[in-house]
């Protein structure tokens, strides 16, 4: 089992555009081979800070995943809803295991 964290650098003045992104993911992480654990917003502290966290049996499902997302266009449409709005600055990935 893997998790793939996802760590946003969001507009501050932009958070309802996220969470309405964030909000449209589970059904289509899940219908592309995800188990999403959970998106988060800021609450306190760093208000420019989002985090997603999604598991994979390996890093060879995970790929595939990213494949079938590719191909959704609900993933697509939702993907670009974050491009138009402007909320995500940046975004990075990385893999943790579970011990």
């Amino acid at each position: 089992m893997i998790t793939c964290v996802i760590q946003y650098t969001i507009d501050p003045h932009r958070v309802d555009d996220f969470e309405k992104y964030a909000t449209t993911w589970p059904p289509i992480i899940e219908r592309c081979g995800g188990t999403l654990v959970g998106y988060y917003l800021p609450k306190e502290g760093a208000n420019d800070y989002a985090l997603a966290l999604i598991d994979f049996e390996s890093l060879a499902a995970y790929e595939q995943y990213r494949a079938h997302l590719a191909a959704d266009p609900d993933a697509q449409a939702n993907r670009k809803h974050a491009i138009d709005t402007r909320c995500i600055l940046s975004e990075r990935r990385s893999f943790l295991r579970k011990v």
